[in-house]
């Protein structure tokens, strides 16, 4: 049953709205990095232009979270915790287009037997966002709930993290990729990383306005 009503509850379907946003943003960089690594690199450019758009409509939903808080959802006091939270689940969405935007403009060459472990990092980044979402909208169900799910995306971070520092020893270790590229694609894969990142960052926010609620 949700915790709070009225004006409250304004404020959560815009949350809602802004965290599918994210998501379908960082859905996008996926589909992306497939089409890049596919050698579809009309199809890759086309989704950088989709994930601008997505993080953009993300950025006007973020902004209009704001101006609700601002015009007196919530009692002062939470008001600028629900401030950071929608900074912090943007922050997703930067990161996302950031690394789209430095892997098109690059174009590093595909390595060819690292496919499939970038997109591995890339689907990990991906799963630690989408448990993110899950914490986020427990927030106004169920405060248990949403410390064991941001719980849950810290461990999915940690995950990718591993991932991406294999993934970097990999490239750094290959004879067959040059220095240009693999200075490339180890900023590409710090910028995947930071999906993960952001997201963890965002549920800490989590964990502390559910803990005081818990009081």
């Amino acid at each position: 049953m949700p915790i709070f009503g009225g004006k409250e509850s304004n404020v959560f379907e815009a949350i809602d709205r802004h965290l599918d946003a994210v998501d379908k943003t960082v859905r996008a960089f996926e589909r992306l990095m497939g089409s890049y690594l596919g050698g579809d690199l009309k199809g890759a450019k086309e989704l950088e232009e989709e994930v601008t758009r997505l993080e953009s409509e993300a950025d006007t939903l973020r902004r209009s979270i704001e101006l609700m808080l601002y015009e007196g959802a919530f009692l002062p006091a939470s008001r600028g915790d629900y401030v950071r939270l929608s900074e912090l689940v943007d922050q997703v969405a930067d990161a996302a287009e950031s690394a789209a935007h430095t892997l098109i403009l690059a174009k590093p060459r595909v390595p060819e037997e690292l496919k499939d472990e970038i997109m591995a990092l890339v689907g990990e980044a991906v799963k630690t966002y989408e448990k993110l979402m899950e914490a986020v909208k427990a927030l106004n169900e169920d405060v248990d709930k949403a410390l064991k799910l941001a719980k849950e995306t810290e461990d999915l971070e940690e995950n990718a993290d591993r991932i991406e520092y294999d993934v970097k020893a990999k490239v750094f270790d290959s004879e067959s990729i040059t220095t240009y590229a693999k200075l490339i694609w180890n900023q590409v894969l710090t910028k995947v990383g930071d999906i993960a990142d952001r997201a963890e960052d965002a549920s800490d926010q989590v964990m502390l306005m559910a803990i005081k609620r818990r009081g």
